[in-house]
């Protein structure tokens, strides 16, 4: 941290004290002399009349910031004011963790990170149309058009793709096994698997587009009346949306436990199952498919040690640890616990016959309505039952011991750090905010390339880098479990763009009066979010060749809203 805070106060106290500089280079034709300079300075200092209009032709920002009329020096300034804004997204990403190490999930988790992420976003996209005339917001808000699209689909599809190549491990049964990565560069055999709250992740996220297809409805029926109010009703369904993904991050970890806890039951249940089917005195079934009296009995005397006829928690806990269910991670007393509530009808904290009978009755009926590729009358479909409940276990996603908290040796020195971060990072994107956006128009100016491209393109390096860099390194760890928080990160900042990001956007949009004409841009983020939402939520495994669907979408969007800008005149 210090060392990236000296680098940010040099480079501040360096464009500060360049106002007091002088022009750097000059143009001599032989008929006319007169200073173009790189970088507007300091406005003070005093030239020629045709020197002066030159200068007068770019605007400081507050008045003292560097601009420029060039692209070199526009290009400059981009480079600049990007590093900064990539700090201050460095910045919160490091407070943000440090606040959820101390308070953990829930509100943090769930209300504070996904808004600090989408922060130094949300910064640039307001002050984008905030500043200036009508006119020149009308003009300059295309940055904050750019940068929304950019990011969204810079995320779902460098991103995410390259996330693929670098977690990549050998795909056995449809699971990427852990840590194991000797296929090479398989197009079918190798990739990454996720679990299923990643998939609902993935869901989330498309579904998150529909604020955008709300604010398009005029365009949709070539209506030219109704778009001040198409965007805020679009406003409206995005806070809501946004209010309402936040209660989900908030409620998420506690649903999680609860799915985890219960698929760790069903696991037990089909343990036990399994367990009875081995044993040396026949079948659990008859004939008629029905719960065999004569078999049960038998298995029921095995485990009645004391042979009272009436199973007690002892002796229950004998036959939960003789099935030696090594494959998951699970806590005994717990397990005896449900299974005794289940066996017991009558209360009486024992499991006599007919209640054993009955119970795994129940247990078997359960297992013949789970969707199993074996016939009934099968004596797999046991075994294919306990296959099926240990995978959804997996895709749960239980880390065992990985969940347990561990203190923080200094809470109240952690605070302060991280307070200071989110205070900093804060600080930067609203200082450096809007002499990016202007030095972004000034480029675009420059070489007449419009000011989408250049902000779809080049601000989300910026405002996304920490946000990539953390899915990347996740990604490198090749496990389930790393690559579930890759892909969740990926799909929850995709989120938060449609959502939070783009609430900024049409706030700003309906409270200045502008014109929403972005239908291309729009129709990309919807094309982007919408394909890869569902091939998200339809599948867990990801296998190499994947990828190459993320990464043909990035070309194909820029592409697509030329054609339809530029071509067809889209509006």
């Amino acid at each position: 941290m210090a060392r990236n805070f000296l680098i940010l106060l040099t480079i501040s106290v360096s464009l500060t004290v360049a106002t007091a500089g002088r022009l750097i280079a000059t143009t001599n034709d032989g008929v006319h002399h007169t200073y173009e300079g790189i970088l507007r300075l300091n406005p003070s200092i005093s030239f020629s009349q045709s020197t002066n209009e030159s200068i007068l032709s770019c605007e400081q920002t507050y008045g003292f910031m560097p601009c420029t009329t060039t692209a070199p020096g526009n290009l400059f300034l981009i480079l600049v004011y990007g590093y900064l804004m990539f700090l201050s997204a460095t910045y919160l990403s490091a407070g943000s963790e440090l606040m959820l190490e101390i308070l953990g999930p829930g509100i943090v988790g769930g209300l504070f990170l996904p808004i600090l992420g989408a922060l130094p976003d949300a910064m640039l996209i307001l002050v984008s149309g905030l500043s200036g005339s009508p006119e020149t917001a009308q003009d300059q808000v295309s940055v904050g058009m750019g940068l929304l699209a950019g990011s969204t689909v810079m995320l779902l599809t460098v991103i995410w793709g390259t996330c693929i190549i670098i977690g990549k491990c050998d795909i056995q049964e449809s699971i990427a096994l852990d840590n194991h990565d000797t296929k090479g560069f398989s197009l079918v055999g190798s990739g990454v698997s996720t679990d299923i709250w990643t998939s609902y992740s993935a869901m989330i996220m498309a579904i998150s587009v529909l604020p955008f297809i709300v604010v398009q409805f005029p365009q949709i029926f070539h209506s030219t009346s109704g778009r001040h109010m198409a965007v805020l009703i679009g406003l409206i369904v995005s806070i809501f949306l946004v209010i309402a993904y936040c209660i989900y991050q908030v409620y998420q970890p506690n649903i999680q436990k609860r799915r985890i806890a219960f698929a760790k039951h069903k696991h037990v249940r089909s343990g036990i199952l399994r367990y009875l089917k081995t044993n040396e005195f026949g079948g659990l079934l008859n004939d008629e498919g029905e719960p065999n009296e004569d078999v049960l009995h038998k298995l029921f005397n095995s485990v009645d040690v004391n042979g009272d006829g009436r199973l007690s928690q002892a002796e229950l806990r004998a036959l939960v640890v003789g099935m030696q269910l090594n494959d998951i991670n699970f806590n005994e007393d717990d397990a005896i616990d449900k299974v005794m509530k289940e066996f017991d009808t009558s209360g009486d904290e024992e499991v006599d016959f007919q209640e054993f009978i009955t119970g795994i009755a129940n247990w078997l009926e359960e297992a013949r309505r789970t969707k199993i590729s074996y016939p009934i009358a099968s004596p797999d479909y046991i075994h294919e039952y306990y296959e099926e409940t240990k995978r959804q276990h997996y895709l749960l996603g239980d880390e065992g011991g990985d969940d347990e908290e561990n203190g923080v040796d200094d809470p109240r020195r952690i605070t302060i750090k991280a307070v200071l971060l989110l205070l900093l990072g804060t600080l930067v994107a609203a200082l450096f905010a809007d002499p990016l956006v202007d030095a972004v128009d000034g480029f675009s100016t420059a070489t007449s390339i419009p000011t989408f491209f250049i902000s779809f393109i080049v601000l989300p390096l910026a405002t996304n880098s920490s946000e990539s860099v953390s899915a990347i390194i996740f990604a490198s760890r090749k496990k389930q479990r790393s690559a579930s928080l890759t892909f969740s990160e990926l799909y929850g900042a995709a989120t938060m763009n449609n959502l939070l990001c783009l609430s900024v956007f049409l706030a700003l949009v309906y409270v200045r009066g502008l014109t929403w004409d972005f239908s291309s841009e729009v129709l990309v983020i919807v094309i982007v979010c919408i394909v890869m939402g569902i091939f998200g939520s339809l599948r867990t495994t990801f296998p190499l060749w994947t990828s190459f669907i993320a990464f043909i979408l990035y070309p194909f969007s820029l592409v697509l809203v030329y054609v339809l800008d530029y071509v067809f005149g889209w509006s």
